[in-house]
């Protein structure tokens, strides 16, 4: 569908920087006729019977399923990353769709009496209404089940606004949804270069209930901000600065493939990704070694070649940050023992590197990096080593190696994060409640307390 000025926008792809499509480029006016058609679709998508909202989430999951070489492939193209972790997120996303269409007949309540015996407590849950899905860039299809699922299953209505350098794996999603069986008006994308203006007519608009973000705590903040004027429900996965810790008494090899998994995936391009590594220093030089040449080893290229394992970043601004905070960095003292220089040539391509000699207060700890650059800092106890992983606004994730339970579980709970992988360098499952604490965000996504993010609990009071 065209957008009302007519106007488009390109689609570029990240290892060429060439334009690959173009996409209808929505404004003000589009954002307000997605309300209109999501708050018209909203009362006959809540009456619908969840079995039948499960069924075709279901169906959704079979055709993300059948489909996924070719979303693997689309994501590729726009998003950069190798088809290895594209192939991974068509997977991780579907089973959004699958989990959710689970979870859609288990939406409970609940009958108690009141304690003084004055009448019985019943309690319902009803879908919050319209809701705005505002999306980034990094995983455009998980990033958009993980919302859509639930607010589906929940009996809620959409609009989708994705990521402007990633609409076009949105509009996929929709098309599927489409053919599962979701009926006219229940979610609707809008692809848009004016996305705080697009966002902000619809959190202007009182039929909108609910504002689910993914994004930089810094956007974050100022949606909030505009959520609060019409006291919209809301929902934050905002920035992370992950540590990942490694006692003296871990398992080195095991250490290493979760840090290869945790920093690597996406090409470190994730909320999730290991952004602070503490080493405890009676291991930290061979742990040093292994990790650079394990990083080393990885095929660089377009992300479409089946031989690339780190594909480009996805557009100029994001790997100008990168190669921004190596350069700081190695200016304050650091030592790059593989990669650290930006490559020549065409694309948005940065070399996977590990740095050693990072001070405990170097600027590269204290923001997302969001590439394939391992800062490596050194502890030499287990309070120091909370105390550095703490040292942070953020408090998304954290992963931990050690050959201690004990130690794992005190470290994990005295750790500030809203999921801790211990020996773990994976912790994403869609049935696990996804989020995290300071500002890192607010909710979660995944597992029964996504479904609730949806829901609003109606109390009767009432006797018989």
């Amino acid at each position: 569908m065209a957008a009302s000025s007519g106007n488009r926008f390109d689609v570029l792809d990240p290892a060429t920087g060439e334009a690959v499509a173009s996409v209808a480029d929505g404004g003000e006016a589009d954002a307000i006729a997605a309300v209109d058609a999501a708050a018209a679709a909203g009362p006959a998508w809540a009456a619908t019977p969840p079995r039948v909202r499960g069924e075709v989430l279901r169906k959704a999951f079979e055709l993300m399923t059948e489909r996924a070489a070719a979303l693997a492939e689309l994501i590729s193209r726009e998003n950069g990353k190798a088809l290895t972790d594209a192939k991974g997120e068509v997977t991780y996303a579907a089973e959004f769709f699958r989990w959710f269409a689970e979870e859609a007949v288990r939406i409970d309540g609940n009958l108690t009496s009141a304690p003084g015996g004055t009448n019985r407590i019943l309690v319902t849950r009803q879908p919050v209404g319209v809701c705005v899905l505002v999306t980034p860039w990094n995983f455009p299809a998980a990033m958009a089940t993980r919302k859509i699922g639930p607010a589906l299953a929940a009996g809620c209505t959409v609009v989708l606004k994705p990521a402007s350098d990633t609409p076009l794996t949105a509009l996929a999603m929709a098309a599927i949804l489409a053919e599962a069986g979701v009926p006219e008006g229940v979610v609707n994308v809008l692809p848009s270069r004016s996305s705080g203006k697009v966002v902000s007519a619809m959190l202007r608009d009182a039929r909108v209930r609910k504002l689910s973000f993914t994004g930089s705590t810094e956007v974050g903040r100022i949606l909030l901000a505009q959520a609060a004027e019409n006291v919209v429900n809301t929902s934050m996965e905002l920035g992370g600065n992950a540590p990942f810790l490694v006692f003296a008494d871990a398992d080195l090899d095991a250490a290493i493939e979760g840090a290869m998994l945790a920093k690597m995936r996406n090409g470190g391009e994730a909320c999730t990704a290991a952004n602070r590594f503490f080493v405890e220093a009676a291991v930290a030089d061979e742990f040093s070694r292994r990790l650079a040449q394990r990083m080393s080893a990885l095929v660089v290229g377009p992300g479409t070649d089946e031989k690339t394992q780190v594909g480009p970043l996805v557009n100029e601004d994001t790997v100008a940050k990168v190669d921004a905070l190596v350069k700081g960095a190695l200016e304050a003292g650091a030592s790059a023992v593989t990669g650290g220089t930006r490559p020549d040539g065409p694309g948005f391509y940065y070399p996977p590197t590990v740095l050693t000699g990072v001070g405990a207060d170097a600027a590269i700890l204290r923001e997302e990096i969001f590439g394939p650059v391992a800062p490596i800092v050194t502890f030499t106890g287990e309070e120091e080593a909370v105390r550095l992983a703490n040292d942070t606004e953020y408090g998304l994730v954290a992963y931990l190696y050690t050959g201690d339970l004990a130690r794992g579980l005190r470290v994990s709970e005295k750790i500030e994060a809203g999921m801790v992988g211990l020996n773990r360098g994976l912790v994403s499952d869609p049935a696990a409640p996804f989020g995290g604490v300071k500002q890192s965000g607010i909710g979660r996504e995944g597992g029964h307390e996504g479904l609730l993010e949806y829901l609003e609990s109606k109390y009767i009071a009432v006797n018989w």
